[in-house]
C-alpha cells in the first residue's frame, strides 16, 4: 500500500466537465514539465487510490481537463471532486538535484546549531516576497521558517530531511 511518504501534493479534483467523466484538475506543481506518468494517486476517503489517465488535455498554465479510465459518467466524475491529487516521488527522478516546493512537503527541519528537530513542514507559504516554510513543531504549535539558501546547510533526500542553521531567537517567536 502506498503511503504519503511516497507522493507528494500536485493540486486538487475541481468539478466535472461534461457528461462523460471528465474532471478539472487544478495543479499547483509543474511535474508535468519534467516527467511523464500514466497515473495519478487521488486521495479518496483517507486513502491513496492510482487513476490511470485516459487522456488529458491542458486548458491554462494551472489547469487540465482529465479523463481517467473507469470513470465514464458524470456520476463517476462527481465522486472524485474535491480529492487532492498527488504524484509518486520515484517518477520525479533527481530533477539535476533540484526540488520542488511541492516534494519538500513533509521533510523535517533539523537546527544545525543544536541538532534539535524544528518540525515538519506542512505546506510552503509563497504569499510574500520572501517564500516561508510552514512547520508544525514536535509539540504540535505553528512556526513559519524563512526557506532561504542563506540558512539551508544540507538537504537529505533519503531521509527527508533540511538542516538549517536557523537565526537566534528565530524558534522563540
Amino acid at each position: 500500500m502506498i503511503s504519503h511518504d511516497d507522493v507528494f501534493k500536485i493540486g486538487r479534483i475541481g468539478k466535472i466537465h461534461g457528461v462523460k467523466g471528465e474532471v478539472t484538475f487544478h495543479f499547483t506543481d509543474d511535474v508535468f514539465d519534467r516527467t511523464d506518468a500514466d497515473y495519478l494517486f487521488l486521495e479518496v476517503d483517507g486513502i491513496l487510490v492510482p487513476f490511470f489517465f485516459e487522456e488529458y488535455r491542458f486548458r491554462n498554465d494551472d489547469t487540465a481537463l482529465v479523463k481517467f479510465e473507469g470513470i465514464d459518467s458524470a456520476e463517476k466524475a462527481t465522486e472524485l471532486t474535491g480529492c487532492d491529487v498527488f504524484f509518486a516521488r520515484e517518477l520525479v527522478g533527481d530533477n539535476d538535484g533540484e526540488l520542488t516546493w511541492n516534494e519538500i512537503v513533509g521533510f523535517h527541519i533539523t537546527d544545525a546549531q543544536t541538532g534539535k528537530d524544528v518540525g515538519e513542514i506542512s505546506g510552503i507559504d509563497l504569499s510574500t516576497i520572501n517564500t516561508l516554510f510552514e512547520v508544525v513543531t514536535p509539540e504540535g504549535t505553528s512556526l513559519l521558517v524563512p526557506a532561504t539558501d542563506d540558512f539551508i546547510d544540507d538537504i537529505d533526500r533519503e531521509q527527508r530531511l533540511i538542516t538549517m542553521r536557523l537565526p537566534e531567537g528565530l524558534l522563540e517567536l
